[in-house]
């Protein structure tokens, strides 16, 4: 049975193909258009899925899209009726596309499915609720027989968060907050106050937040103006916010700027300003509320299912510090986060719900149903042979032993390597298979990554990647994760002594100070997110690793996304050659092909 699950017009847009329950394919449209968190229809993506499946689109058993618009439709007029005559200008703004595309939905789908196929597509089309697809790609893609199940994010149709517990093959929804009030929009809120893009910066307001002094006046002034003036929680993690610092519900803008400036007596950073301690402490001030704030709601979800073990979904999921402190406080015994938590996930989760819930297959949990989040395009040595036969550049092959240990061995010289092996990942994490790869050990690393490399902010935050048996050598009380989702402390030992009055420093003589033996992951706050690789993970990553301990007594390297700011990560061998030759890389690794640059023995 072969199910095609899609997301797409709003951001992030995806395709999944499975078979029988298994993921066969899953991939972003925005890897195939270069457009970063691309909304477009998902053609490229679904073309892939259906080669990768080798099928066509009429051999499917159904196609399943992750949300349902009619009821996104319903909370747009009645978010505008409350609001009037504030949101009039908006709605008649959105209307046309609405019209043209959203509403007509199943429609709008036919017409491009038969496009692709170049003939009328007859397969039944289903609509899965937002929240149920978020649910179903963590659930069914977790080992847990049974779980809850806790879903949080922007919005929806109505649902904000949302309480559900999986059994077998059924999910069972439970509670749910509704619009405005929602966790995720005051998050966004404070990135668009801080100067960062709304559905992509979010990360970089949760890499801020330790260049904070958490005993500072500014910090507590914050947090405590956050929860006295704009939000209200309640002890089962719902939270109510305070609706006139809000103006999403009726503007194209989160929030009214001058009353956030007052309130917080700060001005809105523009992009372009250099970042303050003031925006560092505002910034950690959320970040401890969304901390608390699912606690909550993780408490309450374990109150109303009695479940062990927990799997998390929705954008707020990737808050990888939130998540490594729900870990850390036992509350569930275990957790699981869906490596692509956010909207492209949701093509996922409709195909699986679809096949469980709506076809009623059974569920047998596997430990490994996501495959190491390799699930995207591949490329034979052919294929890359003849890129770069055309591209004219100089390449040698080696053969897997040699390239391990040449690689190796650059890194150790401190060089910068592009890293492109097997299938491309799904999510938005790199995870060993289109990554940018470097020496934890480099006290300048982390600088030269930032600046050089990737051109982006100099405060943001290298995640290493390392071999599982490594994991308790160097942080404290962590568990395994191989989709980069947990954040963990350093060990105490392992730690460098910061200097007296360390957040009174400027930030750029912050990031000067290393704060542990591996500096170049260790953030300012001596934690990191970390990546592990099973010893039974038969990938060239986990060797090259094994090749790099041999060498240099240490199993971690620095493992970061292969692209620059602004851009997603490289899809083709094209995209692995322009990024190699547009940045200061040193050394590129194409399967067993290998580039330098010049004047790189």
């Amino acid at each position: 049975m072969k199910i095609l699950g899609i997301s797409s017009y709003f951001h992030d847009s995806a395709a999944v193909l499975i078979d029988k329950g298994e993921i066969i394919a899953a991939a972003q449209e925005e890897r195939f258009t270069r457009i970063k968190h691309d909304p477009s229809f998902p053609s490229q993506a679904i073309s892939f899925c259906l080669k990768q499946g080798e099928c066509s689109i009429h051999e499917l058993d159904a196609i399943v899209f992750y949300d349902k618009p009619f009821l996104k439709f319903e909370r747009i007029i009645e978010t505008v009726l409350e609001t009037a005559p504030k949101g009039l200008a908006l709605f008649l703004k959105s209307m046309p596309i609405w019209l043209k595309e959203k509403l007509l939905l199943k429609s709008d789908l036919r017409k491009r499915l038969k496009e692709l196929a170049q003939k009328k597509v007859s397969v039944p089309i289903l609509f899965s609720s937002h929240h149920l697809s978020h649910a179903a790609s963590s659930f069914y893609t977790s080992s847990f027989r049974e779980a809850a199940i806790l879903t949080i994010d922007g919005v929806g149709e109505w649902a904000t968060a949302s309480i559900s517990k999986g059994n077998g093959n059924i999910i069972e929804h439970i509670k749910e907050l509704h619009f405005p009030h929602s966790l995720g929009l005051l998050y966004a809120a404070f990135t668009s106050f801080l100067g960062f893009k709304v559905n992509e910066g979010e990360y970089k307001v949760m890499g801020l937040a330790p260049y904070a002094d958490p005993s500072s006046e500014d910090a507590e002034k914050y947090y405590n103006t956050i929860v006295n003036e704009l939000v209200t929680v309640f002890d089962d993690g719902s939270l109510k916010l305070k609706l006139p610092y809000f103006s999403y519900m009726h503007a194209e803008r989160m929030i009214p700027v001058k009353k956030w400036e007052k309130l917080f007596k700060l001005s809105a950073r523009k992009p372009e300003e250099p970042l303050t301690k003031a925006h560092a402490s505002l910034a950690f001030a959320l970040q401890k509320v969304t901390e608390e704030i699912v606690f909550k709601m993780a408490r309450h979800a374990k109150e109303l299912t009695g479940s062990d073990c927990l799997c998390l979904a929705g954008g707020v999921a990737l808050n990888c510090v939130s998540n490594g402190k729900l870990m850390a406080s036992g509350l569930f015994k275990n957790i699981y986060v869906q490596p692509a938590s956010g909207d492209a996930g949701g093509a996922l989760g409709a195909a699986l719900a679809c096949y469980h819930m709506h076809f009623k297959k059974n569920r047998e949990p596997k430990e490994n149903p996501m495959k190491h989040g390799a699930l995207g395009v591949s490329f034979s040595e052919e294929e890359i042979f003849q890129t770069l036969e055309k591209s004219r550049l100089k390449y040698c092959k080696l053969n897997e032993k040699q390239l391990l240990d040449d690689v190796s061995g650059y890194l150790v010289q401190g060089k910068v390597v592009g890293w492109f092996q097997g299938r491309m990942e799904f999510g938005p994490r790199a995870l060993g298979y289109r990554s940018i790869l470097g020496d934890a050990r480099n006290p300048d690393m982390q600088r030269i990554l930032n600046l050089k490399i990737k051109k982006r902010e100099s405060f943001r935050p290298f995640a290493p990647i390392l071999l599982e048996e490594e994991l308790s050598t160097y942080f404290e009380n962590a568990k395994p994760n191989e989709f980069m989702l947990f954040v963990y402390p350093i060990k105490k030992e392992l730690r460098n002594p910061r200097p007296e009055m360390y957040y009174s420093l400027p930030f750029t003589e912050m990031l000067n100070e290393t704060g542990s033996i591996l500096p170049a992951i260790t953030h300012i706050d001596y934690s990191a997110r970390i990546q592990t690789l099973a010893p039974q993970t038969e990938s060239k990553i986990r060797k090259l690793l094994e090749n790099f301990k041999k060498q240099t007594g240490v199993g971690v390297l620095i493992n970061t996304s292969f692209n620059v700011k602004d851009e997603p990560i490289v899809c083709t061998p094209e995209d692995a050659i322009r990024c190699f030759l547009q940045t200061e890389m040193d050394i590129l690794v194409l399967e067993n092909y290998i580039l330098k640059k010049d004047g790189i023995s």
